[in-house]
């Protein structure tokens, strides 16, 4: 599974937006890894951010 698919599934089975960290927590990837996925994602528009640094799916 790449590092995208990880962190949409993450997201998907969480009830509420998730921080960077914490989703690098349920993961387990790198901190680093998972904010540059998570730029990607936003730009393919996968992903909000319904507040600040917390993120969720579409």
């Amino acid at each position: 599974m790449s590092t995208n698919e990880s962190i949409l599934k993450a997201l998907k089975e969480s009830k509420e937006p998730l921080k960077a960290g914490e989703i690098a927590g349920i993961t387990g990837l790198d901190k680093k890894e998972v904010d540059k996925a998570i730029k990607s994602l936003k730009e393919e528009g996968k992903i909000n951010s319904p507040k600040r640094c917390y993120y969720s799916a579409e």
